[in-house]
């Protein structure tokens, strides 16, 4: 079952001074028709609890909900589907957990990768990155650049792969033209909105780049 994929993917994030209820509401308000829920701080009943009241939101708004990971909870929610973060992820099985019904999407950062999760053939699309230098999720993976995208998307044409792949870590807005010259689908961001001064400018501003 394809599924419609946003180019432009909004990353809520754990914050000291903005509840990801209130991050959901500033981006549905902006625009967003995508946001992922990304919360690695609370159990299972405070995820519970506080994605009843995102979900609320992004129904009145008519936006899609992604969970980070917690697939587990997707009975329990009113998402749309789940990202899985682990790139070992056993995709066929977490697939007949959720059904073909929910959207599920993978993280990639080599060739092989993408390559491996496109082989599963339940896999909706495909974060690729990091891009640049991030925070929000540290990790040792070799960053891309340009250059990285580039050469994935290439090699993608050459072998027949065809899944949507969005650039993710470190983004700013002046990334944004020239990711999109690469080839790829669209971009996910999360920090260059929550941590600026004016959170819905800056996701207009993305916004308006991207589409």
């Amino acid at each position: 079952m394809k599924k419609y994929i946003s180019k432009f993917h909004y990353l809520t994030q754990d914050l000291p001074h903005r509840s990801h209820v209130e991050q959901t509401a500033i981006a549905c308000k902006a625009g967003a028709n995508w946001i992922q829920y990304r919360c690695l701080t609370k159990s299972d009943s405070e995820l519970i609890e506080e994605l009843h009241q995102v979900a609320s939101i992004c129904d009145d708004w008519g936006a899609t909900l992604i969970l980070t990971d917690h697939y587990h909870l997707l009975e329990q929610v009113d998402a749309q589907g789940v990202h899985l973060e682990d790139m070992q992820a056993d995709f066929n099985k977490i697939r007949e957990i959720i059904s073909d019904e929910k959207t599920l999407g993978a993280s990639a950062n080599t060739f092989e990768d993408i390559e491996r999760i496109f082989s599963s053939g339940v896999v909706d699309y495909i974060g690729c990155g990091p891009f640049s230098l991030t925070k929000t999720k540290p990790n040792d993976f070799p960053l891309l650049g340009i250059n990285g995208y580039v050469e994935r998307i290439a090699k993608m044409k050459d072998t027949g792969i065809e899944i949507p792949v969005l650039a993710v870590g470190g983004i700013k807005i002046d990334d944004t033209e020239h990711l999109l010259k690469t080839g790829i689908h669209g971009i996910a961001v999360s920090a260059s909105v929550n941590l600026a001064d004016d959170p819905a400018e800056a996701f207009r501003d993305f916004y308006k780049k991207i589409y």
